[in-house]
């Protein structure tokens, strides 16, 4: 099981981003591999403190992280939505700026200050699922079309910020002589530019290629939910990182089951008859159908629950519910015979309305819905 990001940091959940920044940068310093040279778990210690730094430090993570946990994030593939397939360089160049260009190994970031690894933009598509896949999990297989490097093409160092994607510029203000960084004009902070560009290729020295990619998605994901396939988004310019894969969970309606978080509701109608006698139904649930008894007299507005019948916990606290509301159709019309008999036992006891004390009114049976 995933360590908490909370404790790979040390920080409580009421961690402001600053103390998140702080707490990252303490632990990149102790665990740099420039400090602990051939330590392979120095190294993995290292990989997950960026990674609980990629999801903490971005307020939209934190909120998904925080509801769903490491499910939000790990059910995607790519190296559990974060670095595990990533090396140091990846690492540095996306958090490199962490360190404020401090001087520890030479400047952290790229190993001592070499050329700036761009990464490149993401993409986003929507997958539907049905219920049954929402429950089960489920592997879908997209065709994706990627931006990627032509083959044969070939970069250069840009001459204008020396392979750095900045350039340095000095101010004079009141205060004195300021110095500022912004993106290089020439290479759009790639710090290459196109040497050798083949026929096919655009300005870039990119083709768009059409890829199948393998979305693993777990169990109870709720519609509008994103999931991270890493490195499956488009390629940048030079030695670059792909970006990533957004993929949006769109949810199917049922035809007859109605999902309220982790539980499914039901409704059953049922004949008068059925209710006066009791019988036995077929009912749907996500994993094929359920037979249930109802009892002779049972009441419209009855609700059974079916437990463990619902959607998974995407953070694997058990499953959900199945409710059942049962409601006795009333029929519209009636032959002579049939109305004869009702008007017989307009009065008989058996007919008359006797409401036990057990018997919840319609307000009780909504608040233990929802309790």
């Amino acid at each position: 099981m995933k360590k908490d990001f909370y404790e790979i940091l040390g920080i409580s959940k009421s961690a402001d981003g600053a103390e998140i920044k702080k707490a990252y940068r303490k632990k990149a310093i102790e665990f740099h591999p420039d400090k602990n040279p051939g330590d392979a778990v120095a190294e993995e210690n290292f990989k997950k403190a960026a990674e609980a730094y990629e999801i903490l430090s971005d307020p939209q993570k934190k909120a998904k992280y925080d509801q769903y946990g490491h499910q939000a994030f790990d059910g995607a593939g790519g190296g559990g939505g974060g670095f595990g397939g990533m090396n140091m360089d990846d690492i540095f160049s996306q958090f490199g700026d962490i360190f404020g260009g401090g001087g520890f190994g030479g400047g952290f970031g790229g190993g001592g200050g070499g050329q700036r690894r761009m990464k490149g933009s993401n993409l986003r598509i929507k997958v539907k699922l049905t219920l049954e896949e929402i429950a089960n999990g489920v592997e879908k297989k997209v065709k994706v079309k990627r931006k990627i490097q032509a083959s044969g093409v070939s970069y250069k160092t840009c001459s204008t910020c020396n392979g750095q994607g900045q350039v340095m510029r000095v101010t004079n203000t009141i205060l004195g002589r300021m110095q500022s960084a912004s993106t290089c004009p020439t290479c759009g902070g790639s710090g290459q530019i196109l040497d050798r560009k083949p026929a096919n290729a655009d300005s870039q020295g990119m083709i768009l290629e059409d890829e199948t990619v393998s979305i693993k998605i777990p169990a109870g994901v709720v519609d509008g939910m994103q999931l991270k396939v890493s490195n499956k988004g488009n390629d940048a310019p030079g030695n670059s990182i792909p970006g990533d894969l957004i993929v949006a969970i769109e949810e199917i309606e049922h035809e007859t089951l109605k999902r309220e978080g982790e539980n499914l509701h039901l409704d059953l109608y049922i004949s008068l008859s059925e209710a006066v006698l009791g019988t036995s139904k077929d009912i749907d649930a996500v994993n094929g159908k359920v037979r249930i008894k109802l009892e002779e007299g049972i009441q419209s507005g009855k609700i059974l629950r079916l437990k463990g019948k619902g959607i998974p916990s995407i953070n694997s606290y058990g499953n959900g519910d199945l409710l059942v509301h049962v409601n006795v159709w009333t029929p519209k019309t009636l032959n002579k015979e049939q109305k004869q008999f009702f008007e017989n036992n307009l009065s008989n006891e058996n007919f008359v309305p006797h409401p036990e004390k057990t018997d919840k009114s319609f307000f009780e049976k909504v608040k233990d819905m929802f309790s």
